[in-house]
């Protein structure tokens, strides 16, 4: 471990919901939750507002909508969170050519490998700097940690949440873990968190009291000796700047269990044009095609075929997922499919007839080439106008779905700089109502000059003062 608090670690608070309330002045200061809205949907993100009735990610939705049954339930808009988030990034690669992205919302940061911080005081300043970047290109907040270790700065940006900075001074990091739930330390997950407590061992000072050789025993040599150094406070992982992508993939779980093989079939051409174009967005391509089928019974079945060569080509794609289905039977019904491309490369074998034959699909003409399957049109028009959803009215402008069903949708006309706005219904078909892309929440460049620090002095975690 380092002798410094170089290491920085950066998570967005409640990202999804909080940029949902920046893009949405309705919903400011409201509770918003954003994941799955079907019966089978789960929780991706819940603002704070919303937490305070228990709500939480990876909860079903429907417990969700029991707990806070007047929050805002919105579907998330992807494309529109990774945008900010390659903002965020941006300004953390100019911090140092180490960051390592855990997510969309979360990465560490090697000040120590960009020059930006030596010792305790530098790595402040420039944590509070960053903070004040981010919210000033996207107006969002993120809570930092720092630290000498990886796993250390990720507590400590816990402890700042929300919308803070925590600094842990090396040297004071056993006394500060000691008296932390064993949960608290990476790998100690609820199994494991049992495990121990059934052992006795509740605390991390527990685990270092109960030695190296116990914690062996109780856990197996590779977790035991690794948990036993984390309770001592040592991690030497290294922040690396590319983390290696193992595979692609993409997955859809469906409300009603699909029971027509025709409908699975064209579902299955459906996702695997979506894996190619997550696939090449990355600049990526693969040997070995993967499919994900699991049944109404829950079991889950994985069949896989390696090609010759690397392909990021969708007929072959589809080709491939197609002969893996047919091995599979779902004559009972299937709830999610999947498909797949691992093996990866960043370069395609391909010959030029297959080039040539994409590059005449791309050339057709609309109605020719359908980028996804006539199943889509099979869905109730209503999925167009899923809640949270971005619109344009020829007349009223931009806006975003606050519902839909019975053949209208409502919609609350505002955008992220306007004041709270209206709200109107119409008919799902009308003709001036259209979906729409999301509008930017960029306040500044990140070349413009940032504000000045301010904020008054942010708290140094020291034995006995942590948040």
């Amino acid at each position: 471990m380092r002798n410094a608090p170089t290491i920085l670690h950066l998570d967005m608070d409640a990202f999804f919901a909080q940029a949902e309330q920046a893009s949405k002045p309705s919903l400011r200061g409201k509770a918003v939750v954003v994941g799955g809205l079907g019966p089978r949907g789960v929780v991706a993100t819940a603002s704070y507002e919303a937490r305070v009735f228990g709500v939480h990610s990876a909860m079903p939705m429907a417990q969700a909508r029991r707990l806070a049954p007047n929050a805002a339930y919105l579907f998330p808009r992807g494309a529109f969170y990774r945008r900010i988030s390659d903002q965020v990034m941006t300004l953390l690669r100019a911090l140092s050519p180490l960051v390592e992205p855990l997510s969309l919302d979360e990465a560490f940061v090697d000040l120590e490998a960009g020059e930006a911080a030596w010792d305790s005081e530098s790595a402040r300043l420039a944590g509070v700097r960053l903070r004040a970047d981010i919210r000033a290109v996207t107006g969002l907040t993120g809570s930092v940690g720092l630290a000498a270790s990886k796993m250390l700065a990720k507590i400590a940006s816990e402890q700042a949440k929300p919308d803070g900075l925590v600094l842990i001074e090396p040297g004071t990091e056993r006394a500060l873990l000691a008296p932390m739930s064993v949960r608290t330390l990476p790998g100690v997950g609820p199994a494991t968190g049992d495990h121990l407590r059934r052992a006795g061992i509740t605390t991390v000072e527990d685990m270092a009291e109960a030695g190296e050789d116990e914690l062996v025993r109780l856990l197996g040599k590779a977790h035991g000796h690794a948990l036993y150094a984390m309770a001592l406070a040592r991690d030497d992982r290294p922040v690396v700047a590319e983390r290696e992508t193992k595979s692609v993939s993409v997955e859809d779980t469906y409300d009603v269990d699909i029971h027509d093989r025709l409908r699975v079939e064209l579902e299955v051409r459906r996702l695997a044009d979506r894996c190619v174009r997550r696939l090449r967005g990355a600049g990526l391509s693969g040997r070995t095609i993967v499919l994900k089928v699991r049944r109404y019974d829950f079991s889950t079945l994985t069949r896989s075929e390696t090609l010759r060569g690397p392909t990021d080509d969708p007929g072959v794609v589809r080709e491939a997922a197609a002969r893996l289905l047919d091995s599979v039977d779902t004559t009972g019904g299937v709830r999610l499919l999947g498909v797949g491309v691992s093996g990866l490369a960043d370069f395609t074998q391909e010959d030029l007839f297959a080039q040539a034959a994409e590059e005449e699909r791309a050339d057709a003409p609309e109605d020719e080439v359908a980028e996804e399957p006539v199943v889509a049109e099979a869905a109730p028009a209503e999925h167009r106008w899923r809640p949270g959803l971005d619109v344009l009215h020829a007349e009223l402008g931009h806006g975003w779905v606050q519902g839909s069903g019975l053949g209208r949708v409502t919609v609350r006309f505002e955008t992220p700089d306007s004041e709270v706005g209206r709200v109107r219904t119409f008919r799902i078909d009308d003709p001036a109502l259209e979906p729409a892309d999301p509008l930017p929440l960029v306040r500044r460049r990140p070349d413009e000059p940032r504000p000045a620090d301010g904020g008054g002095e942010l708290p140094v975690v020291r034995p006995g003062n942590s948040r």
